[in-house]
């Protein structure tokens, strides 16, 4: 969102750029972009060619270009050591020290009141407090004022600076870097799959062997009690006949039976 707000604030000074031909006119369009409110982006500005223009003019007119380098990537010390600058007014000054809170916060998570005063030329602590107090409303930074312990504690910052020119080849390389560990941890990631995928086929064909062991076992039991039950079958044939026997001579009549002796039938026994 604050990206998007200063790329709307900056647009106006871009399509002026395209008119301002002369050092005269590019000159007064930097200043009118570094004094506008929420204009904190300049990536944009400074590829016009008319500002660039501004780099082979004059000393009294190329030292603007090297302004809004300051207010795009640079910061208040930056300006501070450069001689020979334009002198800031005091939303200028006031724009480039909330600028310089950015790189600030983002080396250190913790600033103390002591350096964030030395780095911005800042006489007492309620113009520092003042300041920070700024920035947090503009939504460049996030951020506790620790009044007691005289520190602000940096919880995040907005991504409103421009890149340096020379920063881009490290970033490439941080990039490719980047790029690189990623590969190697997907590649990684592809291994441990397969190394899964390989172990749960395995344990499936061992868990299908065992099943198969389990089958032919209990089909060799169902075959052996079959056999069993048939050879039962068998013997109980023998019985039944003997039962026969035994039932017959139960259901002989009484008059069979004379002094103890059973007679069957048409002849005596005992």
């Amino acid at each position: 969102m604050e990206q998007t707000r200063a790329l709307n604030a900056l647009e106006p000074f871009v399509l002026l750029s395209k008119t301002a031909s002369s050092p005269r006119a590019a000159t007064d369009l930097i200043t009118q972009a570094t004094s506008a409110a929420n204009t904190y982006v300049f990536a944009e500005l400074l590829e016009s060619p008319n500002i660039q223009a501004l780099r082979n003019a004059s000393p009294e007119y190329s030292r603007y270009l090297t302004l809004l380098e300051i207010f795009a990537w640079g910061t208040w010390s930056d300006y501070s050591s450069t001689p020979g600058l334009p002198e800031l007014s005091e939303p200028q000054a006031h724009k480039l020290r909330q600028l310089s809170l950015l790189p600030l916060s983002a080396s250190h998570s913790t600033l103390t009141y002591a350096h964030l005063q030395d780095a911005l030329s800042l006489p007492t602590v309620r113009a520092l407090e003042d300041l920070i107090i700024s920035a947090v409303y503009a939504g460049l930074l996030h951020c506790k004022l620790d009044t007691m312990s005289r520190r602000v504690d940096v919880s995040s910052v907005a991504p409103l600076r421009d890149l340096r020119p020379k920063n881009v080849p490290a970033m490439i390389d941080v990039l490719d870097d980047w790029d690189s560990r990623c590969v190697n941890v997907l590649a990684d990631i592809e291994s441990q799959i397969r190394d899964v995928r390989q172990r749960t086929a395995d344990r499936r064909r061992r868990e299908q062997t065992i099943e198969n062991m389990l089958d032919r076992t209990a089909m060799q039991d169902k075959g052996g009690k079959r056999a069993a039950v048939e050879d039962g079958e068998k013997g109980d044939g023998l019985n039944n006949d003997q039962m026969d026997l035994d039932d017959q001579f139960v259901r002989m009549p009484r008059s069979a039976k004379r002094g103890g002796h059973f007679y069957g039938p048409g002849r005596r026994l005992g």
